[in-house]
């Protein structure tokens, strides 16, 4: 006999009684003095001359995700594994993702194709040698894949990526293409694209992924909103984090700009405690699980095909 199907309480929708969706759970694996925003103030020849937190903060999420029983995405600078070998290690040894953030923290749209090709094959042979796996995803570095340099897609198809989640359909005065996909597609080149998440509200795509906007926020609207893209959209949210913004005690820079300095240094006292609250709120799993495994979701209807 055929089971009978639950009448729906006053004010829930049939979207509430679906099964919870995996969200992506991603870090990008880089230290305080490496974030685009630094750049006018730290020059690139100085970075061995900082002092180097990202070993400690990385093992510190992966205590927290192990509490969780948590497994997400580690976009990993190559500048990073090539310090810290063991650290990487313990990322796939956790059962972690191991994925490119490109070498040198270089924005896409800064280099040449070349120079791109150079660092994307660069980070992806290193990590691979380290870790002894396959990388198979690439996050740009502040999302710098945009209307300008879409070659970028078949730079890492040719260099052996399966996946890319480096455009974020917002406006944004750092990064932004507000007009392409909010969710997974192929691009012209093969590759897939899984943008970080936003929400379509009055006609705009909101951020909400994570980064400084999570920091900024109260936590209750970034629940909200990633639990509207998974219950009205039906589709897996990308969320994303460094691991600088669980170190409140890093150095700050003398000199930055008053912007600068609010974005970066923002509520970094309480984000670990946010970030607790997120992974006992959601479902949380890797980017290729969800997105290149079998039960990879399908693109949401209506939504565009490529770039």
């Amino acid at each position: 006999m055929a089971r009978r199907r639950r009448a729906l309480n006053p004010g829930e929708t049939s979207t509430m009684l679906a099964p919870a969706l995996t969200n992506a759970l991603t870090i990008d694996v880089e230290d305080y003095f490496q974030v685009s925003a630094m750049a006018p103030y730290i020059r690139r020849d100085d970075w061995d001359r900082c002092e180097c937190r990202v070993e400690r903060n990385v093992h510190r999420i992966l205590e927290l995700l192990a509490a969780h029983r948590t497994r997400a995405t580690f976009f990993t600078l190559g500048w990073v594994a090539q310090r810290y070998p063991g650290l990487v290690r313990a990322i796939v040894d956790g059962g972690h993702e191991l994925a490119s953030h490109g070498f040198g923290h270089q924005r896409a749209s800064e280099l040449d194709p070349a120079a791109l090709r150079d660092d994307v094959v660069r980070a992806k042979a290193l990590l691979e040698q380290i870790a002894g796996c396959e990388v198979r995803g690439y996050r740009a570095p502040s999302f710098s894949i945009g209307p300008a340099n879409l070659w970028a897609f078949d730079v890492l198809a040719e260099a052996g990526y399966r996946y890319s989640s480096s455009v974020y359909p917002i406006r944004h005065d750092h990064y932004g293409m507000p007009d392409a996909p909010r969710f997974a597609h192929r691009v012209p080149a093969g590759l897939l694209e899984v943008p970080p998440t936003t929400l379509r509200l009055a006609g705009r795509n909101l951020p909400s992924s994570g980064g400084g906007f999570f920091r900024l926020l109260p936590y209750g609207l970034s629940r909200w909103m990633i639990r509207r893209v998974n219950q009205v959209d039906r589709q897996s949210a990308i969320f994303y984090f460094h691991p600088w913004e669980i170190d409140p005690g890093q150095p700050r820079v003398a000199g930055i700009d008053a912007k600068t300095r609010f974005r970066h240094y923002l509520n970094l006292g309480r984000m670990e405690r946010r970030l607790g609250a997120l992974l006992a709120d959601f479902r949380w799993g890797r980017m290729d699980d969800i997105f290149l495994g079998p039960r990879a979701l399908p693109r949401a209807p209506g939504d565009r095909a490529a770039v």
